[in-house]
């Protein structure tokens, strides 16, 4: 799987010197996996690390999640899976989202768990277990109203027919049946209600023609941090790994934001009254003042709709930016005194909020987005580091 960021390991000895650079504490990570072991309780975790783990790096994220107590990986596509495989990771791997086509020989061998949602998927799957002379692990996804991936009520049964076929055949393993929510941010909505009850419907509905699965997963980071009721055997958590909280008008629900972005100051300047700021001069100096540039734009995932309306931390103060967001730079006014901040100096875009600087969340609400969205735009040339609790990994 190509990663849209440069991965860096970097010694201690010698500190990164990138003009863009994404931070990644793992110590958060692994903090974040143990918040969501307690409220998991005896069920198992499962740590979703899909697009290279929202962009925080897919087997860094998951080694640390592993030895933090989560038992098993969670990813769409295969590619993905056989990434972490090739990285030495043993721990079971669910793949969820594939094609007919899907290279199913190659989960197979790298004991991939593959998840179905057709009959159609399912039949690809045993194909590929009998020309390889193995058994694939296949879970069922069952569509419970989201509408998305999964069976339908009107697929399921043929699923399940066929299921049964290639299990008596041993082409297949039936490891589990598992669905996703589409309401898990409102925990009391009704519609949690109605899915819970078609996932335990369709559970029934498997056991009652002998097809009784290892284990049953349902919730997300949101269910899992606010229904333990729907926990069953496994949770699933994504973006709670990464501190980001699934529910943000309930706050940080004990989570540490592990993304900081950053970047070096590339130059300092004066500016003087009435004179314009990057193009179209949709900032003017109100008098005599000073900028600073910083070497990160629209190219590296700071969104050109932010320009104006976002601040960096530097020189531990909270900096408001000024025009245009450019496809290589921003800049922030310094204000008309002398300033304290100099080139090559570090100024924060966003992180945990420890130091007062912004948090993701803070450009999710101005764009009228979602966190998600502004961690995994974080590309270009940032490079990406790691850290444990501030020391370099």
């Amino acid at each position: 799987m190509t990663d849209p960021i440069e991965l860096t390991s970097v010694p201690a000895e010698e500190p990164v010197a990138a003009q863009a650079e994404a931070v990644i504490d793992l110590d958060a990570i692994a903090a974040n996996v143990e918040v969501l072991r307690e409220h998991a309780g005896t069920a198992a975790v499962m740590a979703v690390v899909k697009a290279d783990a929202y962009n925080h790096g897919a087997v860094a994220v998951a080694r640390t999640a592993l030895a933090a107590g989560a038992r098993e990986l969670g990813v769409t596509t295969i590619a993905e899976a056989i990434e972490l495989r090739a990285a030495g990771i043993e721990a079971p791997i669910l793949s969820w989202l594939n094609t007919s086509d899907a290279d199913f020989a190659a989960a197979i061998d790298a004991d991939v768990e593959i998840g179905v949602s057709s009959a159609a998927h399912l039949r690809a799957v045993g194909a590929a277990a009998r020309a390889r002379g193995r058994t694939a692990t296949v879970s069922v996804k069952v569509d419970t109203g989201l509408n998305r991936n999964g069976a339908s009520p009107h697929e399921y049964p043929v699923l399940l027919d066929e299921l049964a076929k290639l299990e008596a055949e041993r082409a297949v393993r039936f490891r589990a049946i598992f669905s996703h929510l589409a309401h898990a941010d409102e925990p009391d909505h009704p519609i949690v209600e109605v899915q819970r009850d078609r996932f335990v419907d369709a559970i029934t509905a498997a056991k009652r023609i002998g097809l009784t699965p290892e284990l049953v997963h349902l919730s997300n980071s949101a269910a899992t941090l606010t229904r333990p009721d729907l926990a069953f055997d496994m949770v699933r958590p994504g973006i709670a790994i990464y501190g980001l909280s699934p529910i943000p008008e309930r706050g940080q629900l004990g989570l540490r934001p592990a993304m900081t972005l950053r970047g070096r100051v590339a130059l300092v300047k004066e500016v003087a009254a009435g004179e314009g700021v990057s193009y179209g001069h949709e900032w003017i100096a109100p008098h005599d003042t000073h900028v600073a540039l910083l070497p990160l734009g629209y190219a590296d995932g700071i969104p050109r709709a932010l320009g104006g309306r976002f601040e960096v931390l530097l020189g531990g103060v909270r900096r408001p930016s000024i025009g245009r967001v450019c496809m290589d730079q921003v800049v922030v006014d310094l204000g008309p005194l002398p300033p304290t901040v100099r080139e090559g100096d570090s100024a924060i875009f966003f992180g945990s909020g420890a130091a007062g600087e912004p948090i993701a969340q803070d450009w999710a609400d101005t764009l009228n987005t979602i966190h998600y969205e502004v961690v995994t735009g974080i590309r270009g040339r940032t490079v990406r580091t790691y850290t444990h609790g501030g020391e370099l990994a």
